[in-house]
């Protein structure tokens, strides 16, 4: 049985007003689901527009497919538009080895201010330092 992601409402522990955006991911996240899923996303990101950071505390997700991977990279396009920085925290096994293996977490977790996952390489340069 898949669970929705949805963040259950005391995930969100920002008031108002406050640059830090948090969201709990529970459950699984796939083809069920994925879209609303990015649809709260972006709709949370709207109504807080001087946010300045998303996290997503990833500790409670316990299963993600292609298309929850798809959620995860339409979210961070959303968050770059508006200018906030995504961080994916407390990454479980599983997904920290599927964003290593499809080549995503640099682009999810690294430059642009976001957060590293613990042991990633530096990020490359675009020449020699």
């Amino acid at each position: 049985m898949t669970t929705t992601p949805h963040p259950h409402p005391s995930a969100e522990t920002t008031a108002v007003g406050e640059s830090r955006l948090h969201i709990a991911l529970r459950g699984d996240l796939d083809h069920e689901n994925a879209d609303a899923f990015v649809r709260d996303v972006a709709a949370r990101l709207s109504a807080r527009p001087g946010a300045t950071d998303l996290r997503l505390s990833c500790a409670g997700l316990d299963h993600i497919d292609s298309m929850g991977l798809s959620a995860l990279l339409m979210i961070r396009r959303h968050a770059r538009t508006a200018r906030v920085r995504l961080h994916l925290d407390e990454r479980p096994a599983h997904l920290e080895r599927l964003l290593r293996i499809t080549g995503t977490l640099d682009h999810l977790t690294g430059p642009d201010g976001t957060e590293r996952g613990a042991g990633s390489p530096p990020a490359p340069t675009d020449g020699p330092s």
